[in-house]
């Protein structure tokens, strides 16, 4: 008996790590899409502008808050870094072109309830998978959207 769920296990394990591996864009852009919302609603409770930062050659990202003219790292928890999973890449794309040598891009939410315009791609995992946290206009939210722009279920 025990042979046998052994090789259960040891046929089954290979697809579970590609099912585990394919989800990580996913997750990833779940999480993204989550910080935007919780940027947009602290904007407008706290009055000051927010930002979600992204460095792209670090793969991390990090929520600040405006003070004073100047962007620091929020207290809570959501101030945190959060680190891209392996193999998962992240690009920032704006209408408002970042300096050639920048490697930290961002998206800045006001206390008017507007944010910038931005698509945030993420791409990797065992399948490749792309994905788009995009926000059209300024009014609209961000949401998560499959390269042909239609919403993902």
């Amino acid at each position: 008996m025990l042979v046998l769920i052994s090789t259960v296990l040891a046929i089954a394990a290979p697809s579970l790590r590609g099912f585990v591996y394919g989800r990580q864009t996913a997750d990833a852009a779940a999480q993204i899409l989550a910080l935007t919302h919780l940027a947009r609603s602290r904007a407008a409770a706290q009055g000051s502008t927010h930002r979600l930062n992204f460095d792209t050659e670090e793969g991390v990202y990090w929520l600040t808050a405006q003070q004073a003219g100047a962007f620091v790292d929020t207290e809570a928890d959501h101030g945190r870094r959060y680190r891209l999973p392996v193999g998962v890449t992240v690009t920032v794309q704006t209408p408002l072109e970042p300096e050639p040598s920048a490697q930290v891009l961002y998206v800045d939410f006001y206390p008017d309830g507007r944010s910038d315009q931005a698509i945030i791609e993420l791409a990797g995992g065992e399948e490749e998978e792309v994905l788009h946290v995009a926000c059209e206009s300024p009014s609209e939210r961000f949401r998560i959207l499959t390269p042909s722009r239609e919403p993902r279920p």
